[in-house]
C-alpha cells in the first residue's frame, strides 16, 4: 500500500450567519446511538461542522454522522471552524492530531494542534 498523506481543510460556510447567542439557543438535534469508534473511513467523510472548541460532526456518505468530542478544548476551532489533518492510512483515528486553520491575510496559517476523540455515531432525536 502506498502511504499518502490526506489534508482536510474546512471553511466557514458563509449561510451560516446567526450570532453565537442564537446558535447556542437552538437544542441539538441529535443523540448518541450505539458504541463510539476510533476510526472512520476518510473516503466516506462528506463534510465536518465544528461546533465549538471541543466538538466536531463528521458528516458521512449515507447521511450518517459521527461527533468526535475532543478530550481537550483546542483553542481558536470554534471561531475559525476550520482545521486541517495529515494521516498515512485510509482512516481518520482517535490518535490523528487536527491542526486549527487561522485565517491570515492572503492565506490560512496553523494555529493550534489538537488530539482527537473517539468518533460517536449520531442519529437525529425522535419527535
Amino acid at each position: 500500500m502506498i502511504s499518502r498523506t490526506h489534508c482536510l481543510a474546512i471553511g466557514l460556510a458563509l449561510a451560516a450567519t446567526a450570532t453565537p447567542a442564537v446558535a447556542k439557543d437552538r437544542p441539538d438535534p441529535y443523540v448518541a446511538k450505539g458504541e463510539a469508534v476510533t476510526c472512520i473511513p476518510i473516503r466516506s467523510i462528506r463534510s465536518t461542522n465544528v461546533r465549538d472548541d471541543r466538538t466536531i460532526d463528521f458528516i458521512m456518505n449515507g447521511r450518517k454522522l459521527y461527533r468526535n468530542t475532543l478530550p481537550n478544548s483546542c483553542p481558536s476551532l470554534g471561531f475559525e471552524k476550520r482545521f486541517s489533518y495529515q494521516t498515512s492510512i485510509s482512516q481518520l483515528c482517535s490518535v490523528d492530531i487536527i491542526t486549527v486553520l487561522w485565517n491570515a491575510g492572503p492565506g490560512l496559517q496553523p494555529g493550534a494542534s489538537c488530539g482527537l476523540g473517539k468518533f460517536q455515531p449520531m442519529e437525529k432525536a425522535a419527535k
